[in-house]
């Protein structure tokens, strides 16, 4: 895996803000980069255990932002929240904190006229799924790894273009996602990365997944 800031050197200006974001009764934090000439903007939903500091999801941050486009990387549970860790794992309090960012997103002046998506590793991919079945605005979704079966109830209702990129290897996860696939209604892809397993640790294995994943945005967020 590449380390943070090796994406390439003609990489377009971006500013970058930490930003606070007030949601019912918490303050949640998070990292927003916009690029100059930005068409649109990706808003990550992390899975259980991870953080907006993720190398991981900061890499695949990065290529995103080569292609022109913002990306928002926050908590969607305070520090308190997460070590309670019944909290990682409720898909129905992480889709409504998803959904009120993306309403607070659509109030600021940088980022309300901007086409939006979303991108969903492990159970945030499930919480990505449900706040898109909610909002119309959304513009393209995709899931790294997910646990799309956790958002079967609504897959129907899903209208935004959709990425499900899986590993080769990580079958339980494969074959849920091939379900979930059939059941999408709209315009929607699965990528699978040969020999991957869950985490996509192998050699080149995220740098596809970010590849893939800025080219579906860059497609759709335009």
């Amino acid at each position: 895996m590449k380390p943070a800031g090796t994406v390439g050197s003609d990489m377009p200006q971006s500013s970058a803000d930490l930003v606070s974001i007030p949601v019912d009764d918490v303050e949640l934090e998070g990292m927003l980069e916009i690029p100059d000439g930005v068409s649109g903007l990706v808003v990550f939903a992390h899975g259980s255990g991870s953080s907006r500091k993720s190398p991981r999801n900061n890499y695949v941050a990065e290529v995103i932002r080569e292609r022109g486009l913002g990306t928002l990387l926050f908590d969607l549970l305070t520090e308190e929240e997460d070590r309670v860790r019944e909290n990682r794992f409720d898909i129905e309090l992480l889709t409504d904190r998803l959904v009120a960012v993306t309403g607070w997103l659509r109030g600021q002046g940088a980022t309300r006229e901007l086409s939006m998506g979303y991108f969903g590793s492990s159970t945030g991919a499930a919480s990505a799924l449900r706040a898109a079945a909610r909002r119309e605005d959304v513009d393209a979704v995709v899931s790294r790894g997910g646990r799309v079966d956790l958002a079967s109830e609504v897959l129907e209702k899903v209208q935004a273009p959709t990425l499900f990129v899986v590993g080769g290897d990580d079958t339980q996860v494969l074959e849920l996602n091939r379900e979930a696939y059939d059941e999408l209604p709209g315009e929607r892809d699965l990528h699978v990365v040969p020999g991957a397993g869950h985490l996509f640790e192998g050699e080149g294995e995220l740098e596809e997944v970010a590849d893939v994943a800025a080219d579906w945005f860059a497609e759709h967020l335009r």
